[in-house]
């Protein structure tokens, strides 16, 4: 299944531009697939065996339906709320097809040797294609899309070994459960904040993002040297801060669309930030210390280094005097994520003993 990538003849709607790639835009990757094929999966393979199951299942297959609702809704948002609704939905789309791409190609290329990975891989694919999909048609009702078939094309593709997958991608699922339940929470209980009748899906999408987490919770305890040793801890802990500090900078800097919702962009990803941490206590060996008050002073540096970064690069100076004027918040932003990385870390066992 393929998102839909263009429009009927005559349509009034167009095809937009994709942003530029930034270090907080949605990133598409590719991987080792011959190592991919080649894991064995016995340490664990029941539980996948079960997920895929769950999988096979579909439970959103007859979800992504529209209805009237959709009839009109985007011609009733005042313009500043338009436009970082159509942000939201371009990113968000963005991100749900580079989940396609990357499963999609692993599932064709691992299919002859490791069947029931492939399998697993291929649902999810499924279910990526589902969302960014319906996404896209939802941006038409703003009388754009976003050309998918170009982005296959010309996006650049960053490479990650498979466990760098596991811990991205595991990351990213779960971190998508927390967002979208709790904006599914929050506007249950205002409905007058809900500008569009797109999250009304958001219930069951969320549970596609938490099984998709799942699965990759079950193949690192099916590889256990991801999740096992002092490298892994490393690397998890890496991973954590990356995840938590590009959604944070990015949605303090888009909080327009969190209020336009009745939301505090702060208070909402620290809320989403916590819970997700708790969750990856599951498999990961160790997790960050969210309670302190240092990690979210840091994360504000962040924010504000690169207010100063997206300022520097709006001005009208040339571009050598652009870099110099960037270089101190660069330098600034290294230095904050190097104070968040040595903050010490929590043994999951320790944090969550009753899990574990």
């Amino acid at each position: 299944m393929v998102p839909p990538t263009a429009v009927a003849e005559g349509s009034a709607v167009a095809i937009k531009d994709p942003v530029k790639d930034t270090i907080l835009t949605p990133r598409f990757y590719t991987t080792d697939f011959e190592a991919m094929a080649a894991m064995d999966l016995q340490p664990n393979e029941a539980e996948l065996e079960a997920i895929c199951e769950e999988f096979r299942k579909d439970y959103n297959r007859h979800h992504f339906v529209r209805n009237e609702e959709f009839e009109g809704a985007a011609d009733k948002l005042d313009p500043e709320t338009r436009k970082v609704f159509i942000e939201f939905l371009e990113q968000s789309c963005t991100s749900e097809f580079s989940g396609f791409l990357l499963y999609k190609e692993l599932s064709r290329r691992i299919k002859a040797k490791n069947p029931l990975l492939a399998e697993c891989f291929a649902h999810m694919a499924r279910d990526e294609a589902r969302h960014a999909g319906f996404l896209n048609k939802s941006m038409s009702d703003f009388g754009m899309q976003l050309d998918l078939g170009f982005l296959t094309a010309n996006k650049d593709y960053t490479f990650f070994k498979p466990k760098f997958i596991f811990y991205a991608t595991y990351l990213s699922e779960k971190i998508g459960y927390w967002r979208y339940i709790a904006i599914y929470r929050h506007l249950e209980k205002n409905p007058d904040s809900k500008i569009f009748p797109i999250f009304n899906f958001f219930e069951n999408w969320c549970q596609d993002e938490n099984r998709h987490g799942d699965f990759f919770d079950a193949l690192m305890k099916a590889q256990p040297d991801t999740v096992r040793g002092p490298i892994a801890k490393l690397w998890c802990r890496f991973f954590l801060l990356a995840v938590f500090a590009t959604m944070y900078v990015r949605d303090v800097a888009r909080k327009e669309f969190y209020e336009a919702l009745g939301l505090d962009a702060r208070t909402y990803d620290k809320m989403v930030i916590e819970k997700t941490n708790e969750t990856s206590a599951r498999v990961f060996p160790v997790v960050l210390d969210v309670n302190n008050d240092k990690f979210w002073t840091r994360l504000e540096r962040l924010v504000a280094n690169n207010a100063a970064l997206d300022k520097a690069d709006a001005s009208d100076a040339i571009a050598p005097l652009k870099v110099l004027r960037k270089l101190p918040f660069w330098i600034g932003n290294g230095a904050e994520m190097a104070k968040l990385f040595l903050m010490p870390a929590i043994d999951s066992d320790r944090f969550q003993p009753a899990v574990r």
